[in-house]
């Protein structure tokens, strides 16, 4: 390393939020500085969801996924929670910004591309 540490912006479906926390954890651990997702819209944060109307739930995806691919400029990689070698569309819009961006990838299972 060269006296700073790597930035990695974890990426995969928010129903992963066990696997997501855990991945922080070791990747912080390894020497990682880690940036993860802003809330878990498939596990556990229903209440953010509940009371908006179809316009600012779109809306505020649309924010979310935006941000995201700001916290993939930050980084110097993206590790991506591929459980069961799941990955959505939105993950794989970012895999593709990433790769576009020239940031290094790396998945919690192996991937056939």
């Amino acid at each position: 390393m060269t006296g700073k540490y790597p930035v990695i912006t974890l990426c995969g479906s928010t129903r992963f939020k066990d696997e997501f926390m855990e991945a922080q954890k070791r990747l912080t651990l390894e020497g990682n500085i880690v940036i993860s997702v802003g809330l878990f819209g498939h596990s556990g944060d229903q209440e953010v969801w509940e009371n908006m109307d179809e316009g600012t739930l779109t809306k505020t995806k649309e924010m979310l996924d935006d941000m995201h691919k700001r916290k993939i400029d930050m980084a110097d990689g993206i590790f991506v929670i591929n459980v069961g070698g799941y990955i959505g569309d939105s993950t794989r819009s970012e895999i593709e910004y990433a790769r576009e961006h020239g940031k290094k990838i790396e998945y919690l299972e192996p991937v056939k591309e």
